[in-house]
């Protein structure tokens, strides 16, 4: 690999953006082969995985398995930022994958933007899961922008590992969601959201500008970890 060398003055600024002084020269290279970084990508990975289990962990308030049992995609947004004073929205960062045959695929890389949770002030942590039901709604999913509640039809998914019972609205939505913030797990709607493919961090993990329709139906990612992790997760409690 041909790596490149500039010279750069290394400079200090005060509080008010001035320049105060200049150092000595510094060599930088070039930026790191996308292959050798990752890191944020990786960790994104390994987070929704523990959120997974972690969820799936108490009984009485996980997925129930004939939902993950007939789900066709699972995403994960760990760590989802929900702020606002007044009216608030979320941001978030998570990663998809889609049943394939008896396993799953790699994960490609989503952020989610806006939608009102109603009245709230401050700023509130929580993990958010959304289970593909159907085809239809897996393949909505991965188009370039998707919006939730206008190009698919989503419920608050119900809990509990045996939890038999489903209204209407759940049986006949493409997608269920969850949220588990401080410690509480429960369905949401998260309507009026915006799900975006984050091409750039696939590209930064698998070293190629990969969109998210080949990683999630035509398994065009790598096997490097923590995708075998993440794969595991997913087979233990969805298969």
């Amino acid at each position: 690999m041909t790596i490149l060398l500039a010279v750069v003055s290394v400079c200090t600024t005060s509080a008010y953006g001035q320049v105060d002084d200049c150092g000595g020269l510094l060599p930088i290279t070039s930026r790191p082969a996308a292959q050798d970084g990752g890191a944020e990508e990786s960790e994104r990975i390994t987070r929704s995985a523990d959120v997974l289990d972690a969820i799936m962990a108490a009984d009485d308030s996980a997925i129930p398995d004939a939902i993950l049992e007939r789900a066709q995609g699972i995403a994960v947004f760990p760590g989802t930022t929900r702020a606002g004073f007044g009216f608030g929205g979320m941001r978030g960062r998570g990663v998809l994958s889609a049943r394939s045959g008896d396993s799953w695929s790699a994960p490609a890389f989503l952020t989610l933007t806006g939608g009102s949770f109603g009245l709230q002030i401050g700023v509130q942590r929580s993990d958010i899961i959304l289970v593909i039901m159907v085809p239809e709604g897996l393949d909505n999913l991965v188009s370039n922008q998707f919006s939730i509640g206008v190009d698919a039809g989503l419920a608050a998914g119900p809990v509990g590992r045996n939890a038999a019972a489903a209204t209407d609205l759940q049986l006949s939505a493409q997608i269920l969601s969850y949220s588990r913030a401080r410690g509480v797990f429960a369905g949401i709607t998260i309507n009026g959201s915006t799900i975006r493919q984050d091409v750039d961090a696939n590209e930064r993990f698998y070293g190629s500008r990969l969109e998210t329709r080949p990683l999630v139906f035509e398994n065009a990612g790598s096997s490097r970890e923590p995708v075998g992790l993440w794969r595991q997760t997913l087979a233990r409690h969805a298969n």
